[in-house]
């Protein structure tokens, strides 16, 4: 197998590394870092601590199999969860 299939295989099983959906706030959250948001500035909107956020944050990155937030908020473009 040519290094670009290995690749390609490579970013499929990282799209679809788990089958565990995002919780409604999970998704709330997902959608403000798509919009630039701090972990700060959304716990402010969303009336919540900042460390509810940190911990939905990693969440996000472990569900999604995301490196970062804005791996996460391209994660959830793709995937249709995230309208820019």
């Amino acid at each position: 197998m040519g290094s670009g299939l290995r690749k390609e295989a490579s970013v499929e099983v990282a799209e679809h590394a788990t089958d565990d959906p995002l919780t409604p706030a999970e998704l709330r959250v997902l959608r403000l870092i798509a919009d630039g948001k701090s972990n700060k500035e959304i716990a402010a909107q969303l009336s919540v601590s900042e460390e509810t956020v940190k911990g939905q944050v990693r969440n996000i990155l472990s569900k999604l199999g995301a490196n970062d937030r804005t791996h996460a908020a391209m994660i959830g473009v793709s995937r249709g969860m995230v309208e820019l």
